[in-house]
């Protein structure tokens, strides 16, 4: 092999893409000692061939995999997001820069890294983000509709179901303004939401099914406020939730703490961060809404907390601050194996 790895070597970055993989090696002083090129082809080859490292790559398409297969080897494999490797990069842009850079970063005792997900939960991330597109592309052809129905006057319920009833009635009306045109192509625009539909409640079917063979999920489950999707959603991010220190820093993750500016000894409190992953935030909030409806707020800690919250502050403050605690909830959960949520023990934290 062309390349020969060097036995002095500390660390590894790689700059990661499609078919070249740029690679700088450190040495223990934190000095470049090697700088190489391969294909895809030869990558895990010269790893095989290398002592045990640590080998740094930034988050992006293919690190997943590329991280697995270094670990089966012996490496260390961590994944840098995008913007902690930012601050290494020095110069002009290239990639041996880039690679040297990650480098750099992956040996900094106070990085954070991405937790290095198995194929199940990759696969589990795949049917929510799938499932997530079709809900996306459902909305944007019901407003297509409403849009389009609005230029003859004829203006729709709000909703989904009410969507459904209203454009019905409007083409089955001969009297309306709507043309023979325009009827032919609602009627196409309805085939493709019940494609959509269809397809939507298949993948429901399949995370489903997914969340009640799964013993975390299930254990997740049982938290107010989450179910299937939110359960299998938190999986397919966090996995065991062992990279975290503590449940508060799983909130952190999702951004459901104040984003903080504080300078000159004075503290500033803003908004939530909205960090990480949208998605599973999203959801997590959605699910805490549904608490605040719902909830028997006597036969929870968790109800009599939400209470007392809501007599001093907005509702919405009240949802949020409840997601929080949710999610700090699902993070001791995760962490704990064959651990409930206690509906009716104790007082909520």
């Amino acid at each position: 092999m062309r390349h020969i790895p060097k036995t002095e070597t500390a660390a590894y970055g790689i700059d990661i893409g499609k078919k070249v993989f740029h690679v700088v090696a450190l040495d223990g002083t934190g000095t470049p000692i090697q700088k190489l090129k391969f294909g895809r082809d030869t990558l895990l080859a010269f790893f095989a061939k290398a002592p045990a490292s640590l080998v740094g790559m930034e988050a992006c398409p293919g690190s997943q995999w590329l991280a697995r297969k270094l670990i089966e080897i012996g490496h260390d494999a961590r994944i840098i997001p995008g913007r902690f490797v930012k601050a290494y990069v020095k110069s002009n842009k290239t990639d041996t820069v880039d690679a040297a850079a990650i480098a750099e970063a992956v040996t900094r005792p106070t990085m954070r890294f991405v937790q290095v997900r198995t194929q199940e939960q990759v696969d589990l991330q795949a049917l929510h983000r799938i499932r997530d597109k079709m809900i996306r592309n459902r909305t944007g052809l019901m407003n297509q509709a409403r849009a389009f129905c609005l230029e003859y006057g004829l203006a729709m319920r709000v909703g989904a179901s009410g969507f459904r009833t209203d454009i019905r009635r409007h083409l089955d009306a001969p009297d309306n303004d709507l043309t023979a045109a325009m009827r032919l192509l609602l009627r196409d625009l309805l085939d493709d939401l019940d494609h959509l539909e269809k397809r939507i409640g298949a993948l429901d079917r399949t995370i489903e099914a997914t969340a009640r063979s799964n013993e975390a999920a299930v254990r997740l489950m049982s938290i107010p406020g989450i179910g299937a999707l939110g359960a299998t959603a938190l999986l397919a991010a966090a996995g065991d939730g062992l990279q975290f220190r503590k449940a508060r820093d799983m909130a952190a993750w999702l951004g459901l703490v104040p984003a903080e500016h504080s300078t000159g000894g004075r503290q500033r409190l803003l908004g939530i961060s909205k960090r990480g992953n949208g998605y599973v935030r999203r959801l997590i909030i959605h699910g805490a809404r549904s608490c605040r409806l719902h909830l028997n707020r006597e036969g929870h800690a968790i109800g009599r907390w939400l209470s007392v919250l809501e007599a001093r502050t907005h509702h919405n403050r009240a949802i949020v601050a409840l997601a929080n605690k949710i999610t700090r909830i699902a993070g001791a959960v995760l962490t704990r194996p064959g651990q409930l949520y206690m509906r009716t023990k104790g007082a909520a934290a």
